[in-house]
């Protein structure tokens, strides 16, 4: 497989956008080489919106039917996030049920390792530390390897993808751990290693996963899953100088979802990129991530580095004026609180998500 880079200047990350494919991506994104869009870091970390990309792909004039599964994908981003808005916290936990069949609540080491036997997985692994993606087919897999054969709940492994993904958005890798483990759903997701072969090229024969789906449900746990671990998810912060700022001005706060080079660019204003040691403990990432998020500062023109806590940033420097982006880590900020860029204007807590897009599509269709 082809390895994926992610530049970090805007103009590439523009230019990225301009090159969408979403015919080829309907047709192709379920494989491990699939037209993809390779957007999600910079989605996650908003430097460009869901809108955005919307809005690009449509103004070539592609016909609706032609270009519907690109936009409903890209509309589980937003869906992700309307249910974190609204749940706040309690996406920490089993959404719809208790996760089936829990029998451990840390997670295997052959996943962590890289060393299930499966020979796409633990390829993917590796590219997931070297790289910090992983495609979303190949997540699928390791959350029903983790939890539906291993047993182990969804937390902990989840919280391990999410440290190393550049793209790295709680919401949607939560939520869609949720729903592999069928406590965000009805049913548990299984995928066996014919599946496997065909999404991601192999012809590998003879591992666990080489049964049939009516084997699922009551097979015993493979050896290479019975060693379980608790990874250590460190997250060191980088050692920055105090900012320099005016407290007389308007202060912009950046965090890692809110990297957008665009917002309130001709403002006279401090730009402070907040790294909360209180966030990125609830939150760690690894050092990869951390330097992809200081990279994509670079965008923002006197942007300043912080870390610290929002209250000591505000009364250290006596900032009057203190303007945001809403985001679910952001309620205990104060200032004035902006709205993020959405698809729709369809907002609140649906339980499915077709539902959520029935009313998408209403309202793309007037």
């Amino acid at each position: 497989m082809t390895q994926v880079s992610f530049p970090i200047h805007y103009s590439a990350v523009l230019d990225r956008v301009s090159k969408i494919r979403p015919i080829r991506y309907g047709k192709t994104r379920n494989f491990i080489d699939g037209d993809v869009s390779y957007l999600s870091p910079y989605i996650s970390r908003g430097v460009i919106s869901t809108k955005q990309v919307m809005e690009s792909v449509l103004s070539h004039g592609y016909a609706f039917s032609s270009v519907e599964k690109f936009i409903q994908e890209l509309a589980w981003r937003d869906y992700w996030q309307q249910i974190w808005k609204s749940l706040g916290n309690e996406i920490d936990q089993d959404v719809k049920r208790a996760q089936p069949k829990v029998k451990n609540h840390q997670m295997p080491a052959a996943i962590q390792n890289a060393n299930t036997g499966i020979e796409a997985i633990d390829g993917s692994i590796n590219r997931l530390y070297s790289h910090g993606y992983m495609h979303n087919h190949v997540r699928m897999y390791v959350a029903s390897i983790a939890c539906n054969i291993g047993g182990s709940h969804w937390y902990i492994p989840a919280k391990w993808m999410y440290y190393h993904l550049l793209d790295g958005d709680w919401a949607s890798n939560a939520l869609s751990w949720q729903w592999v483990a069928g406590a965000n759903s009805h049913k548990k997701y299984f995928a066996n290693q014919a599946n496997v072969n065909k999404y991601c090229h192999t012809r590998q024969r003879g591992t666990f996963l080489d049964v049939s789906y009516v084997d699922f449900e009551n097979m015993d746990m493979p050896g290479k899953l019975m060693e379980l671990i608790v990874p250590a998810l460190k997250c060191d912060l980088p050692g920055t100088p105090f900012p320099d700022l005016d407290g007389s001005k308007p202060t912009l706060i950046y965090n890692s979802y809110n990297l957008d080079p665009g917002w309130h660019q001709d403002m006279d204003a401090n730009r402070v990129l907040l790294m909360e040691p209180s966030h990125f403990k609830k939150y760690p990432v690894s050092k990869h991530v951390l330097n992809f998020i200081l990279g994509l500062r670079e965008n923002i023109p006197g942007v300043q580095v912080a870390v610290m806590e929002f209250d000591q940033l505000v009364n250290q420097f006596q900032l009057s004026e203190v303007l945001f982006k809403e985001h679910p880590t952001c309620t205990h900020y104060r200032g004035t609180e902006e709205p993020r860029d959405w698809m729709f204007s369809v907002t609140g807590y649906y339980p499915s998500f077709f539902s959520f897009w029935k009313k998408c599509l209403r309202e793309w269709r007037r």
